[in-house]
């Protein structure tokens, strides 16, 4: 069984702080590094752990047991140096996914070199995100560490009068129903039944990977 994972976040600006705050929400323990007095402040309020420290020091990283992280976000402004540096004490300590915040195509290409697993831009991510919501109505995102998966909002009208066990989108589209809101209804209800009946208008929320949910039409 594979692990649950474990988060770092290594710079805790807007950028690291929302990462950080995202991954909580969806009930990940969060552990966060900076350097900044008025960072660490903020995020010690709602972080599971933080640690004033300068994460350009190897052994640093090495004390605060780093290598024990199954993920780490680096996003330390605009410091590709700092940013490179980092990235290659934790490629050295053993981090299984070291994601890295690039500022630009160079610096992208220079931490490929160094072999980090993920680099973001977030410029191109906004502009990726408003691409998947006018290509695929009901986008709502997609997954941190996956970005094939996505969770998207579907409206009912084909699938009407039938169940879920009835369509059977697990094993057709390898897609999960994970949450239903019935048209009358004001809220989701969570994790629903094999056996519940959806009705025109009801909707269904579904993740699954962008090339099965885009073949979808409920």
């Amino acid at each position: 069984m594979a692990r649950k994972p474990q988060i770092g976040v290594i710079g805790l600006g807007k950028f690291g702080y929302k990462f950080g705050i995202t991954m909580l929400n969806l009930g990940h323990q969060v552990l966060g590094i900076d350097s900044e007095p008025e960072n660490i402040q903020r995020a010690q309020k709602v972080f599971t752990q933080v640690f004033q420290a300068d994460a350009t020091r190897e052994e640093a990283l090495e004390q605060m047991g780093i290598s024990d992280m199954t993920h780490i976000l680096v996003s330390v402004g605009s410091s590709i140096a700092a940013s490179t540096m980092i990235s290659m004490y934790l490629k050295e300590l053993g981090v299984e996914n070291v994601w890295v915040k690039a500022i630009n195509e160079d610096h992208a290409k220079l931490l490929g070199k160094i072999g980090v697993d993920e680099v973001v831009i977030p410029e191109h991510m906004a502009a990726k995100q408003l691409a998947d919501r006018i290509h695929m109505p009901g986008f709502i995102e997609r997954l941190p560490f996956d970005s094939e998966m996505i969770i998207r909002e579907m409206t009912i009208d084909k699938f009407a009068g039938k169940t879920l066990r009835t369509i059977d989108l697990t094993n057709r589209f390898n897609v999960q129903v994970i949450a239903i809101k019935k048209n009358q209804d004001s809220s989701f209800e969570y994790i629903p039944r094999a056996d519940d009946k959806l009705n025109q208008d009801d909707k269904i929320v579904v993740i699954g990977s962008v090339k099965a949910l885009s073949g979808i039409r409920a």
